[in-house]
């Protein structure tokens, strides 16, 4: 009966806890909440001891500790929510790097930043998607010559005249126009972009020519928020 009743209230301290959050409830503050959570769980372990059969101090003093301990974690866990969230969104942006989610009623999509320190944005080209980063710096849309040629251009007819910088060095690029350009539910036609010259690029990028035509993109924290 402790056990249950320790969980008990443990659990809907976590709920008194996270709607303080919101606002106060039922007149009291997120501080005076936690003191009376606090205060019922020494009111549920003095009453499960007087009601209990006779158990050793040393047992009884065990599982007070126990629970205390198992508390103070909770309170941690919540007090360091907003980290534990950013370390949790930068490992599922790693193991599944590129993946959108799209928020219908603002328009916006959101990314989370993979632990390499980049935003990977699955990019559709032309019906093809591609893992692409975001980069402001890039003047353009740049692709690798093998995500061109995946997305339907005729690359052994481009003329690589065009003098670009990458993470390897000076290298030489050709002039396209892309039909498509999807990220998330943003789509824009006819976008101005590059395509590198073998073994100039080893990734693609989302440069500047998709970027300047939303409304707004923004880098807070570890979320990249792109909105049409």
């Amino acid at each position: 009966m402790l056990f249950i009743g320790i969980a008990l209230i443990i659990a809907i301290g976590l709920v008194l806890l996270i709607s303080a959050d919101a606002g106060s409830l039922i007149g009291l503050g997120q501080a005076q909440t936690g003191q009376l959570m606090f205060l019922l769980i020494l009111l549920v372990i003095l009453a499960g001891g007087g009601f209990m059969r006779r158990r050793p101090l040393g047992e009884l003093l065990n599982g007070i500790v126990m629970w205390v301990a198992i508390f103070g974690v909770v309170i941690v866990g919540y007090s360091y929510r907003a980290e534990i969230e950013d370390v949790a969104a930068r490992v599922m942006g790693e193991l599944n790097p590129g993946a959108a989610t799209v928020n219908e009623s603002t328009g916006t999509v959101t990314f989370r930043r993979g632990i390499g320190g980049h935003f990977e944005l699955n990019t559709t080209i032309n019906g093809h998607t591609t893992p692409m980063i975001f980069d402001t710096g890039a003047s353009a849309v740049v692709l690798t010559l093998e995500d061109a040629e995946a997305a339907g251009i005729d690359t052994s007819r481009l003329r690589f005249t065009v003098p670009v910088s990458t993470a390897n060095g000076m290298g030489m690029a050709a002039r396209v126009d892309l039909g498509t350009v999807k990220v998330g539910n943003i789509v824009r036609n006819d976008v101005r972009a590059f395509v590198a010259e073998e073994n100039a690029l080893e990734t693609s990028l989302l440069g500047m020519t998709f970027l300047e035509t939303l409304s707004r993109y923004s880098v807070s924290r570890n979320a990249l928020e792109l909105t049409d």
